[in-house]
């Protein structure tokens, strides 16, 4: 680990701070603040790491950026470390975590964009992709470009490989836009009026281009835009719809415009979350199985026997009950999407989704992509006629508790109570990711998780009327809070 102290001066390249790249790197990108855990000259020694790391010499990355005012000055500084080294860098200026995953797919090249997804407006970050939108995350190259960059900074300088790269610039907004609506036909939904609210995010640009008219031709929808203007400062509210609060003003709008459907994106727009009719959340649940069912369909009318979807362990066990009944294999897998990522190219997935909000398609290089799950959600909805809270009703037979998290001194020690008291009933306990508790009578679950970060424990629970789930809740709480 090293350090280094720069001198005094107002701008991004160079703060009077001491920095450690460990703080900004984590499991699966880098995310820290701007100006202290993350800056210009960190930024570019990130960039020379990464063409050393991944061998890109000679070979085009491409280099993006969300709409945080950081963004700009953040991709030039990579993409300067990068071509000192030999790289040629693509510009694609202004995008979504997902065109650059449409992008690297598309164009088979190792790329990045800097965003903080949903973190507040203080924070930058960088998501990286190998050719073909396959993740970096810490087991698969970040702690090799960490390190690289780390000995960039310590010598102070970055020398030159023997042929400096070039630049150029590349807009894939269009072709990303066609290319989603080629995997998606909605030109023959009946009309529906959609609020969508971006959060000042970049949905407040991909939006348009997909769904709307902006270039491609209209589609029969009626978009009832909030907060489309892109602005890293997020001046009405956090652009993290994983928080409910931050769902209000999109709920108020559904109802007060009648519409038939609200969506929300998060910052770089690779997740989304759907509002019903009545203003009512539609759980994540809910969405993995009725996209799932469309991907089953899709991939059965192709010749596939049994097409394998893959969910996260605390995901509804409605999702892997559908899947079932419809012909796929389901695939239980640990939180995370490095994870499903790479189970997905294991098993040739065509689907996947998690309790946050991503979903992962096969079709988009196995990557997850908000506005292709919405675009899912919408062609289902358009091709009947009954509204959206009927139609998630059918996909929520069961009553969730949502995330319960509980502050305890032993997190080891709450989760070996937990064990005991229920395998003394004879609940099947497993490990896969933390503890899930499976009786044999199947009228709930729940699974026990420690945050990686923090001293909580994670409670996620589901039952299949709403009093066994608050008594169980309150008796897991009991024991795992004595």
């Amino acid at each position: 680990m090293r350090n280094r102290r720069r001198g005094p001066t107002d701008t991004l390249s160079n703060v009077t701070t001491t920095f450690d790249l460990s703080l900004s790197f984590k499991a699966y990108d880098v995310r820290g603040i701007v100006g202290e855990t993350i800056t210009v000259d960190s930024v570019r020694a990130v960039g020379a790491a990464f063409v050393d790391s991944l061998d890109l010499a000679g070979e085009t990355i491409l280099v993006g950026g969300d709409m945080r005012p950081s963004s700009p000055e953040f991709s030039k500084a990579f993409a300067d470390g990068a071509t000192l080294r030999g790289a040629n860098v693509l510009f694609l200026d202004l995008i979504s975590t997902d065109e650059l995953y449409y992008a690297s797919g598309t164009l088979h090249a190792a790329g990045v964009t800097f965003t903080a997804s949903h973190n507040p407006a203080q924070y930058n970050g960088m998501k990286m992709t190998r050719p073909g939108a396959v993740p970096v995350s810490s087991e698969t190259g970040l702690k090799d470009i960490q390190e690289r960059a780390e000995r960039y900074l310590a010598d102070g300088t970055i020398p030159a490989a023997g042929t400096r790269g070039t630049t150029g610039v590349r807009d894939v907004l269009e072709e990303y836009s066609r290319f989603l609506r080629t995997l998606v036909d909605l030109s023959s939904s009946r009309p529906l009026k959609i609020v969508v609210d971006a959060g000042n995010g970049m949905a407040g640009l991909t939006t348009p281009a997909v769904l709307g008219d902006r270039i491609l031709p209209a589609l029969p929808f009626d978009i009832v835009p909030l907060y489309f203007e892109l602005d890293g400062s997020f001046p009405n509210h956090p652009a993290n719809p994983l928080e409910p609060e931050n769902l209000l003003d999109l709920q108020a709008a559904v109802v007060q415009h009648g519409a038939d459907i609200g969506i929300a994106f998060d910052g770089d727009a690779d997740r989304c979350f759907i509002i019903d009719e009545k203003g009512e959340p539609v759980s994540p649940s809910a969405i993995t199985a009725m996209v799932a069912r469309r991907e089953i369909a899709r991939a059965q009318a192709a010749g596939e026997a049994e097409p394998v979807i893959i969910h996260n362990l605390i995901t509804s066990r409605a999702v892997p009950e559908l899947i079932r009944h419809d012909g796929g294999r389901p695939f239980r897998s640990r939180v995370g999407h490095s994870f499903i990522k790479a189970i997905m190219a294991e098993e040739g997935a065509v689907f996947g989704g998690e309790h946050s909000a991503h979903y992962y398609f096969r079709d988009f290089w196995n990557a997850d992509t908000g506005m292709l799950a919405a675009m899912h959600v919408l062609a289902a909805l358009g091709e009947q006629d009954g509204p959206l809270s009927e139609l998630g009703r059918e996909y929520e037979p069961y009553f969730s508790s949502g995330e319960v998290n509980s502050k305890v001194a032993d997190l080891h020690a709450s989760i070996a109570r937990a064990r005991t008291e229920f395998e003394q009933e004879g609940v099947v306990v497993d490990d896969l990711d933390g503890l899930t508790f499976t009786p044999g009578h199947g009228d709930w679950w729940f699974n026990l998780r420690p945050s990686n970060t923090e001293p909580y424990l994670r409670l996620n629970a589901e039952a299949v009327d709403p009093q066994t789930l608050e008594d169980l809740v309150r008796r897991v709480l009991a024991v795992i809070r004595d």
